[in-house]
C-alpha cells in the first residue's frame, strides 16, 4: 500500500497536509467514533477501554501506538483469573509501535493480524499462545523481536518481514505450518529448540546476515531453505528432520554445522555452496539416497552414520569421514578433494571415485565451481584408510601419493578400478656416501616414504611426513596390496609391491642374519628377481671374469698328445695297445691371445646354457667352468624372470 494511497479502512485522517501528507493518519476509526486510538478524545478512550472484556476482538490497523498506550489496551483486556492479556481477534496491521510493544504472555484466541506493522523498539511475544493464525508478513522489527517460548497453534506468516536486530524464536512451537520467505534477518537468529510440527518454509533469496541457530530444533514437517543465504555461521546442531531438509541453491558464507544432526528424510543440498565448512559430525542419515551434488570448502562427516544406500556427490577441497558408519552400498563421487577415510566402518560395497568433468544437476546445467579456480586439480587424494575393512571398498582414478594404508584390514580384498596412482621411488643416483645409492622408480607407499626420511643419512628425494611405520608394519602392507593387484590381474603392480614387501623384510629387525643375508644377496643380484637390468650386469660380469680366469688359468698351454704302446707276438697274433694322454699344463708365456680368447667364449657361452664345451682345460680350469656353469644359468634366470615379471598381464 502506497503512503500516498489512502487505506481501504476508513481512517483517522489526523494532521494531514495537502501538500506533505495528503492522507494523514491511516488508524482506523474506533467503533462509533471518526479517529483512530491514538487520536481519540480521552474521555471517549476511557470509555471505549473500559468497555472492553477480555476475549475482545479489536481492530487498529494503521493506529500509531505508544508504549502507554498499548499497556493501557492491553491492561483493558487482561483475564484476572491468568493476569495477562486475553485477545480475541487482533487486527494491528500497518500499526506503528513506538516504544516496546509487550505480548509477553498475552493470549491470542483469534486470528493475529500484524502484516506490514512497525515496531519501533522492542517486539517482546515470549510465551504468548496465537490460538489462530498469526500473520507478520512484511512486518519490520526494528529493534530485537522475542518469540521465546511463544506457541502458534494455527498457521503462521512472517513472509518479507524485516528482523533489524536480534530475532529469537528459542523453544518456540509452530504446529501449524510457519512461513518465514524472504524475511531478512539482519540481526543474530536463534530458533534454538523450536519445535515446528507442520511445514517450516525459510525460501528466498534473502540472508540471514549474522548468526543463524537452529540448534535441537524439531522439524517434522519439510523444511525448505532453498536459495536462502547464509552469511554468518549457520548452526543446526543436534537438529532433528523427520521428513525432507531442503538446502537446494542455498549459500553459506559461514560455517554450517549440522553436528549430531538426524535426517530421517531427503536431505537436499543439490547445488549448494558453502564457503567454508559443511560440518556433519555424528549426524544420522536414516533415509537419505542422494546429497550434493554441492560445493565446499571442507566437509566434516566424521562419525556420521547412513542407514540407507545414499550417493554423495561432493566438489570440496576436503571430505572427512572418519568414523562413519555405513549401514548399506554407498558410492561417494568427488572433485578437488583430499579425503580422509580413517576407521571409517562399512559392511556393504563402497566405492570412492573420482569425477573428470562436473557434476550435472538435475535440470541438466553444469554445478558451478566458484570456490576453485580454474587452474586447480579436479584430482581426489586420499589421505588415510587407517583402520578401514577394506574387503567392500573400491577406489576408482584416486591420487594415493599420500594415503596412509598401516591398520587396514582385509587389504588384499580391495579393489582398486581406473587409474589409482601411487606414490614412487626418487629415482637416479643419490651421491649419499660411497658407493652412491640408486633407486628404481617403483610404486611405493607414503609410509615407506616417511619411514625412510627418518632414517639417519637419508637421501634427498624421500618425503618428509607424520607416519611412524616402520618395516616391520609396512611388509605385511605390501604383501596384501600385491595380492590385490595379482587378483586383479595386474601383474607390473604386482611386482612393484613384492619389491617393496621383499625391501621392508630385509630391513624389518625381527629375522635371522642368515635370512637377511640371503635376502640381501637375492636384491644385489637380481632386485629380488625383479631387476633384469641388475642381473644381466652381473651376468655380463660373471662371464667376463670367467673368461678372464680361463684364458690365465683355465686352457691348457697346448692340446694334451696321445701315446700308444704295445707288444707284437713273436709268432703273430693279437696286439694290445696301450693309449696315454698327456696331462693338460698350465699355461706359459703370453695367455693373452686371440686363440685362447675364442675358446675361453666358447668355454663361457656354454656354461651359461649348461652345457660342456668339450675344451681341453687344467684342473682350476676344471673348476672354474664348474663354477660358471652353476653361477651365469641362475643369473640368466633371473633375467628371464625379471622381465617376465615386468610385462605380464
Amino acid at each position: 500500500m502506497s503512503t500516498s494511497e489512502p487505506p481501504t479502512w476508513p481512517h483517522c485522517g489526523y494532521g494531514a497536509d495537502p501538500a506533505a501528507a495528503p492522507v494523514g493518519c491511516r488508524g482506523i476509526h474506533v467503533p462509533g467514533h471518526t479517529a483512530c486510538l491514538a487520536h481519540l478524545a480521552d474521555a471517549d478512550r476511557d470509555a471505549y477501554l473500559a468497555d472492553l472484556t477480555p476475549g475482545a476482538s479489536i481492530d487498529h490497523r494503521g493506529t500509531t501506538f505508544t508504549e502507554s498506550l498499548l499497556n493501557a489496551l492491553l491492561n483493558a483486556v487482561r483475564d484476572p483469573t491468568t493476569g495477562h492479556p486475553r485477545l480475541g481477534d487482533a487486527r494491528f496491521g500497518w500499526a506503528t509501535f513506538e516504544g516496546a510493544a509487550d505480548f509477553e504472555w498475552d493470549t491470542f484466541e483469534g486470528a493475529a493480524h500484524f502484516e506490514w506493522a512497525t515496531f519501533e523498539g522492542a517486539a517482546v511475544f515470549q510465551a504468548a499462545a496465537f490460538k489462530s493464525a498469526a500473520v507478520f508478513r512484511s512486518a519490520t522489527f526494528k529493534g530485537s523481536a522475542k518469540f521465546g517460548a511463544a506457541t502458534f497453534v494455527g498457521s503462521s506468516s512472517f513472509d518479507t518481514a524485516f528482523f533489524k536486530g536480534l530475532a529469537d524464536f528459542e523453544s518456540a512451537t509452530f504446529k501449524g505450518g510457519a512461513r518465514f520467505n524472504v524475511a531478512a534477518f539482519k540481526g543474530p537468529t536463534s530458533f534454538d529448540s523450536a519445535a515446528f510440527k507442520g511445514d517450516a518454509w525459510f525460501e528466498g533469496a534473502t540472508a540471514f546476515e549474522r548468526l543463524a541457530s537452529f540448534a535441537r530444533a524439531t522439524f517434522e514437517g519439510d523444511a525448505r531453505f532453498s536459495y536462502r543465504t547464509f552469511k554468518g555461521d549457520a548452526w543446526f546442531d543436534s537438529a532433528t528432520f523427520k521428513r525432507d531438509a531442503r538446502f537446494d541453491s542455498a549459500t553459506f558464507e559461514g560455517d554450517a554445522r549440522f553436528d549430531s544432526g538426524t535426517f530421517k528424510g531427503d536431505a537436499w543440498f543439490e547445488s549448494a555452496t558453502f564457503k567454508r565448512d559443511a560440518r556433519f559430525d555424528s549426524a544420522t542419515f536414516v533415509e537419505a539416497d542422494r546429497i550434493g551434488p554441492f560445493v565446499c570448502g571442507r566437509v566434516v562427516l566424521s562419525g556420521a552414520k547412513f542407514g540407507g544406500p545414499v550417493t554423495l556427490l561432493f566438489a570440496a577441497r576436503r571430505l572427512e569421514c572418519r568414523r562413519t558408519r555405513w549401514s548399506s552400498t554407498a558410492e561417494i563421487h568427488l572433485r578437488y578433494a583430499t579425503v580422509d577415510f580413517a576407521h571409517a566402518v562399512f559392511e556393504y560395497p563402497l566405492t570412492i571415485a573420482a569425477e573428470p568433468d562436473p557434476f550435472v544437476l538435475n535440470d541438466g546445467r553444469p554445478l558451478a565451481e566458484d570456490l576453485f579456480p580454474s587452474a586447480y586439480d579436479p584430482g581426489v587424494r586420499v589421505a588415510s584408510l587407517r583402520g578401514v575393512d577394506a574387503a567392500h571398498l573400491v577406489l576408482a582414478d584416486l591420487d594415493l601419493w599420500e594415503c596412509l594404508f598401516v591398520g587396514t584390514v582385509h587389504l588384499d580384498q580391495l579393489r582398486l578400478e581406473g587409474d589409482c596412482t601411487f606414490n614412487t621411488a626418487p629415482p637416479g643416483v643419490r651421491w649419499r656416501r660411497w658407493p652412491p645409492v640408486r633407486f628404481t622408480e617403483r610404486r611405493v607407499l607414503a609410509e615407506e616414504h616417511h619411514w625412510r626420511a627418518s632414517q639417519p643419512g637419508a637421501v634427498q628425494g624421500w618425503g618428509v611426513g607424520a607416519g611412524r611405520a616402520g618395516p616391520l608394519q609396512l611388509a605385511p602392507v605390501y604383501r596384501a596390496l600385491r595380492k590385490a593387484f595379482e587378483d586383479g590381474k595386474h601383474e607390473p603392480g604386482a611386482a612393484d609391491f613384492y619389491y617393496g614387501e621383499m625391501e621392508m623384510r630385509r630391513h624389518a629387525d625381527d629375522i635371522p642374519r642368515s635370512e637377511r643375508g640371503l635376502l640381501t644377496a637375492y636384491w644385489a643380484l637380481s632386485g629380488y628377481g625383479l631387476r633384469a637390468s641388475r642381473a644381466l650386469a652381473w651376468l655380463g660380469a660373471a662371464m667376463l671374469l670367467t673368461i678372464v680366469l680361463l684364458m690365465a688359468f683355465g686352457l691348457a698351454q697346448d692340446t694334451p698328445k696321445q701315446t700308444a704302446t704295445g707288444t707284437v707276438p713273436a709268432g703273430g697274433g693279437k696286439v694290445t695297445f696301450e693309449i696315454h694322454k698327456d696331462e693338460p699344463r698350465n699355461p706359459t708365456g703370453d695367455w693373452n691371445t686371440g686363440e685362447r680368447f675364442e675358446k675361453a667364449l666358447n668355454v663361457t657361452l656354454n656354461s651359461v646354457v649348461f652345457r660342456s664345451s668339450g675344451q681341453d682345460l687344467t684342473t682350476a680350469g676344471t673348476y672354474i667352468e664348474m663354477t660358471s656353469r652353476f653361477t651365469e644359468p641362475v643369473l640368466l634366470g633371473l633375467a628371464v624372470l625379471a622381465v617376465r615379471n615386468r610385462v605380464k598381464r
